[in-house]
């Protein structure tokens, strides 16, 4: 009965609107019929949209030509080189990326850099008002950003493409004409400290530790230099150090100008503009850097050295997640440098040992099959991260895995580490070097989609070589790596002396001399005799 009711009523309202179409077809008619010839009617003051829009500017079409993906290159009368790759879109990346950072610090007390970057972006000469500088690159959606590491510091804004020249004036005044005021210095110190108390304050440790393990790789020289302001420093660093670091360091020739999204030439003038043709705060006022001081630039190479640094300490727990108390250690081995011909071996190697946190979620994408999560994380319960790292600068590098556990077990985890570091020149299978290649490639390509990313790769190519290679480049370097490559590298890494940091209650650590020892056996056991013991 229900199934026949509502076929019923579907005829019905299907009937309905059959004749109230054809209703509506039969008045049309009539009334054309009524009308006679049907006559164009204006009925918006919009302009038509089979016509240009007059007062735009020419369309930048995405195109895939090899033409429309080179990277332009120019250098200026004064040694500065400008590159930039125009892209589809409006809104546009540039920025400054220079050649200084804390590996330069050995004449001035540690911590510059850090205070240069808390500094980035506060009153300049011709914007004497932060607000106002800020307000300024507002109006044009913009965002703005700075960034030290130990060997390049980066200077960066994002904005509509129409606001290039306010940009490049903004990124001229906060790099070549920063006031740097008692105040701002003040602030700037205050930053420091917190951050400083708060790391301490913090669950994860990997800042802390990748700063001990540099200290301890190179030991008292360049790359070992803290990038992290040391507390004691805080109060010593003032106006006079700062400014005479930057009028030795933010030269002309040491800079690099990087825009994408932008027109080369448009470029070129706003650098021409702002950064040639202005003088810097230092040559406006020679008194602020202190002259009388035979201060040079360090040009010196990094010396891997090897070594043992430990802080005892207690670490803090993540809260309301029923994580015990975690030990922290990272044992590193001189690596290469990115100019080095094994440095994409190294690379691959790297995402082949990847790892992670043991809560970490998701699929092989996040790498759950690589060595670390396969041998490590997923075998030893009471180990609660290990992940590799690969540190590449112009001159070395250094390779290093960082693992947690709880105190009762730092033994154990440090032989498992030294166990899958010697495993790295042990036989490779086709499908994880397989695996590895594919991730490597996959994520070199995704973090190109990003324009800040892009950004940064051109302007850090162009600071270290003078060009840039392609995407497709590196994707077929990759390509080329053998399992022979990958052994050959790993055998590479296990000829250097160790480098260890520590973090946490470390009593049952063992010391350098242990590791060594590790290292050296064929399947990488630890002795666990009481003769060594005596060292410690």
């Amino acid at each position: 009965m229900a199934l026949r009711y509502t076929h019923y009523l579907t005829n019905s309202v299907f009937r309905g609107k059959t004749n109230t179409w054809k209703l509506q077809r039969s008045f049309s008619k009539v009334k054309d019929e009524g009308t006679g010839p049907t006559q164009k009617k204006q009925v918006t003051t919009m302009p038509p949209m089979n016509e240009p829009v007059q007062g735009l500017p020419t369309p930048i079409y995405a195109s895939l030509k090899d033409e429309h993906q080179s990277t332009q290159i120019t250098t200026l009368s004064n040694g500065i080189t400008v590159a930039s790759e125009n892209r589809f879109g409006e809104f546009c990346t540039v920025g400054v990326v220079i050649d200084s950072g804390s590996r330069y610090e050995v004449a001035y007390p540690s911590g510059v850099s850090h205070f240069l970057e808390k500094l980035a972006f506060n009153s300049t000469i011709n914007y004497p008002d932060k607000d106002e500088m800020l307000e300024n690159l507002e109006k044009h959606g913009g965002i703005c950003d700075s960034q030290a590491s130990r060997d390049t510091f980066i200077y960066a804004a994002s904005a509509y493409t129409k606001g290039l020249d306010d940009v490049m004036k903004l990124l001229g005044e906060v790099v070549l004409r920063p006031q740097i005021t008692p105040d701002e210095l003040d602030m700037a110190r205050q930053t420091i400290g917190f951050e400083l108390e708060a790391l301490a304050m913090r669950p994860e440790q990997e800042t802390l530790l990748t700063d001990m393990i540099h200290a301890a790789a190179y030991r008292d020289n360049t790359l070992g230099l803290p990038k992290l302001c040391p507390e004691g420093n805080i109060s010593k660093i003032d106006r006079n150090i700062l400014f005479t670091y930057l009028s030795q360091h933010y030269t002309p020739k040491r800079m690099v100008i990087a825009g994408v999204g932008v027109e080369h030439q448009k470029l070129v003038e706003a650098t021409q503009k702002y950064f040639v043709d202005l003088k810097t705060a230092w040559e406006m006022d020679p008194a602020l850097a202190n002259k009388n001081r035979q201060i040079t630039i360090d040009n010196s190479v990094a010396q891997y050295t090897g070594g043992f640094v430990q802080e005892e300490c207690d670490i803090p727990q993540f809260a309301s997640a029923g994580l015990p108390v975690l030990s922290h250690v990272m044992i590193g081995l001189e690596g290469c440098s990115h100019q080095d011909k094994d440095f994409i071996a190294m690379c691959v190697l790297n995402m082949m040992m990847g790892g992670g946190g043991s809560f970490s979620a998701g699929g092989p994408g996040k790498g759950m099959y690589t060595r670390l999560y396969t041998n490590v994380l997923n075998r030893f319960h009471w180990m609660y991260s290990a992940t590799a790292y690969n540190h590449a600068y112009a001159d070395t590098g250094l390779f290093c895995i960082h693992a947690s556990a709880p105190p009762t077990h730092v033994r154990e985890m440090v032989e498992v580490i030294v166990r899958e570091l010697v495993a790295m020149a042990g036989s490779v299978s086709e499908q994880e070097l397989r695996r590895a290649k594919t991730q490597l490639q996959s994520m070199l390509l995704m973090n190109l989609e990003s324009r800040p990313v892009v950004f940064e790769d051109i302007a850090r190519q162009v600071l270290a070589t003078g060009h840039r290679k392609r995407p497709q480049y590196f994707i077929d370097e990759i390509e080329k790596v053998t399992k022979d490559d990958i052994v050959q590298i790993a055998r590479k890494l296990l000829s250097s002396q160790p480098s260890v940091a520590a973090r946490g209650d470390l009593h049952k650590l063992p010391n350098l001399q242990y590791v060594q020892a590790g290292l050296l056996d064929a399947d990488g056991k630890v002795p666990r005799g009481r003769k060594l013991s005596l060292f410690r």
